[in-house]
C-alpha cells in the first residue's frame, strides 16, 4: 500500500492526530507568514518567537509587581477552580430542588431569565468597591458566570424524566430523596454533564478576563502587564498557556463524561463506534 495514502488512511480516522495535524500547519504558517512579510512581525511574531519567549518565562523567577510564570499558573487554576467547584455544587442542588417543585420553578422562572444574561463583567465595578482588587471580586465573577451553566441545564434534566417513571415513584410512596436518587437523577445526569464542561469553560474565560481587568494575580494579570509593556512574544506565550489550559479541560471533561455516563445509550455507541 502506498505510505502516504496509509499515513492519510490513519489520519483520517483519528480526530486527535488530525487536529495535531491542523495546529502544526498553523504553527508552521504563523512561522512562515510573518518571516515572509506577509503579516507584521511587531504584532505577529513567528512561531519560534514564542516558544522562545515561553520558555524565557518559563525560567524566570517571581518579580516584584510580575509573577513568575508558574506562579501566575497556580494563582488562576485556583481560582477557576475554586470558583467553577462552586458554581457546580450550588447549580446541582439548586437545580434539583426548583426543578423537582413546579410551583418553585414558575415563581422563579421570570427571574432565572432576567439574571442569566447580565454579563458577569457588568459586575465588576461593583465587586471592586465591596470587595476591592484581591482574588474575591474575580472568584464572584467566575462563580456566577458559570453558575447558571449548570443550573439551567440541571433544570432541563428535571423537566426531561418521565411523567410515567414520576408517577410509578409516587405510588411506591418513595420519598423526596429516593425520588432524586432512583428517577430524577439517571435522567437529569446527561444534563448535568453537558453543564459542568459548558461551566468549565466559561469559568477559565471569565477567570482570565477577571484577572485581566481587576488586577487579580494570575495569566491575565501577567498578560495584561505584557501587552502593556509591549512584549508581544510573551503575550502570544500567555496566550498559547491559557489555551493549553482550555485544551487539557475539555479533554479531561470529555472523558469523566464518557465514565460517568458509560451506561448511558449515546456514549455506549461512541465507543462502539
Amino acid at each position: 500500500m502506498n505510505p502516504y495514502r496509509s499515513f492519510l488512511s490513519r489520519v483520517g480516522t483519528s480526530p486527535a492526530l488530525l487536529g495535531l495535524l491542523g495546529l502544526g500547519v498553523f504553527a508552521v504558517l504563523l512561522e512562515i507568514l510573518p518571516r515572509a512579510g506577509v503579516l507584521s512581525s511587531d504584532y505577529f511574531p513567528p512561531t519560534s518567537r514564542i516558544i522562545g519567549a515561553l520558555w524565557r518565562e518559563l525560567g524566570r523567577p517571581d518579580e516584584q509587581f510580575r509573577p513568575s510564570l508558574l506562579t501566575a499558573l497556580s494563582d488562576t487554576l485556583v481560582t477557576w477552580l475554586y470558583g467553577l467547584s462552586i458554581a457546580v455544587a450550588a447549580g446541582i442542588v439548586l437545580g434539583l430542588i426548583i426543578g423537582s417543585l413546579p410551583l418553585l420553578r414558575e415563581f422563579t422562572a421570570s427571574t432565572i431569565e432576567f439574571l442569566r444574561p447580565i454579563p458577569s463583567v457588568a459586575l465588576i465595578p461593583g465587586l471592586i468597591v465591596l470587595l476591592g482588587v484581591g482574588r474575591e471580586p474575580t472568584l464572584v465573577i467566575v462563580v456566577y458566570a458559570s453558575f447558571w451553566q449548570v443550573l439551567v441545564q440541571v433544570l432541563y434534566g428535571v423537566a426531561d424524566v418521565d411523567p410515567v417513571a414520576r408517577d410509578t415513584a409516587r405510588s411506591y410512596h418513595l420519598g423526596p430523596l429516593r425520588r432524586v436518587r432512583y428517577v430524577i437523577w439517571p435522567t437529569a445526569l446527561p444534563y448535568v454533564m453537558t453543564g459542568i464542561r459548558l461551566a468549565t469553560t466559561v469559568a477559565l474565560i471569565v477567570t482570565i478576563t477577571g484577572e485581566m481587568v481587576i488586577g487579580t494575580p494570575g495569566l491575565g494579570d501577567n498578560l495584561y502587564i505584557a501587552y502593556s509593556g509591549g512584549d508581544v512574544p510573551v503575550m502570544y506565550a500567555l496566550i498559547l498557556v491559557t489555551g493549553l489550559i482550555g485544551v487539557v479541560a475539555n479533554t479531561i471533561t470529555r472523558a469523566g463524561e464518557r465514565i460517568v455516563l458509560r451506561w448511558h445509550p449515546s456514549v455506549r455507541g461512541e465507543v462502539a463506534a
